[in-house]
């Protein structure tokens, strides 16, 4: 599943290519995502520029003359810069022509991505408007962490993955994170001291600054704009790594499941 840094890739990937440029014709296969594609959103697109294009949390955001188009990637999404002589793959659902002549093709195989617009700005529209703070950004803080967590008794890695305390952490993500914390993934929450939610915030600053540089993690589905994977699989310490020697002490990486997900750690550095 496409995580914040695979977002952040695409956003950086397509930016170039569409930021500016005038949308010439939309084309709808199939209407039938996680929310369905709104049926006039063809005629509403249709002549207007696309502006800009931001992210917010694992939403893209395309900021046009009358409004805001917002696209998710789902579980399997992705979305590419094509040309009219490429052909169109078998689940490509939805596709914006650009005056440039460049295609903005979304690709979805299991329909869990959504194509959205908005009147709305982005901070009042239902399904950013409850959102936390972007991780990389200065309102993530200890300062800002460390009152939240205060009585929590959930684990620190389903806290750090709740989207309403901070956006985009996702499973990936939080496993390293707390390793390189040295955090257990089931500590509660509101018994993780201190010097370790400095610590905390700090290695998720790093690690999804270092994964976007790396364009991203490839695990399934996950490809960048131009078609090509992301590296960051290659610098993983624990996610996936059963059974295999951590990398700091040499132990050997376990695995349990908390909420449906993996979770992976090391006993020797990560105790509870």
């Amino acid at each position: 599943m496409p995580e914040l840094p695979e977002v952040e890739t695409t956003r950086r990937g397509i930016a170039p290519h569409i930021e500016g440029q005038k949308i010439d014709q939309v084309t709808i296969r199939n209407h039938k995502l996680r929310w369905p594609i709104p049926s006039d959103l063809a005629d509403i697109l249709g002549g207007q520029t696309i502006q800009s294009i931001s992210r917010r949390a694992k939403y893209l955001l395309f900021q046009c003359d009358s409004g805001l188009l917002i696209i998710h990637l789902g579980m399997s999404g992705h979305l590419q810069i094509m040309t009219e002589s490429d052909p169109i793959a078998k689940h490509s659902h939805f596709e914006i022509q650009l005056e440039n002549k460049l295609i903005l093709r979304f690709t979805d195989p299991r329909r869990f991505g959504a194509v959205l617009w908005t009147q709305e700005k982005s901070d009042d529209y239902h399904l950013l408007n409850h959102l936390g703070p972007e991780p990389l950004s200065d309102d993530f803080s200890s300062e800002y962490l460390i009152p939240l967590l205060t009585g929590r008794r959930c684990s620190i890695k389903t806290f750090i993955m709740n989207g309403h305390y901070v956006v985009g952490v996702g499973n990936i993500y939080a496993n390293e994170a707390l390793f390189l914390a040295r955090i257990h993934p089931k500590t509660p929450a509101g018994e993780v001291v201190e010097a370790d939610v400095d610590s905390l915030v700090r290695v998720i600053k790093e690690v999804l600054t270092k994964a976007i540089a790396a364009g991203g993690t490839t695990l399934k589905d996950f490809r960048k704009s131009d078609g090509k994977p992301g590296y960051f699989a290659q610098q993983l310490n624990v996610y996936g790594r059963e059974g295999e020697a951590c990398p700091q002490c040499a132990s050997l990486i376990k695995q349990y499941k908390e909420s449906q997900r993996a979770s992976f750690y090391c006993p020797q550095c990560q105790t509870l």
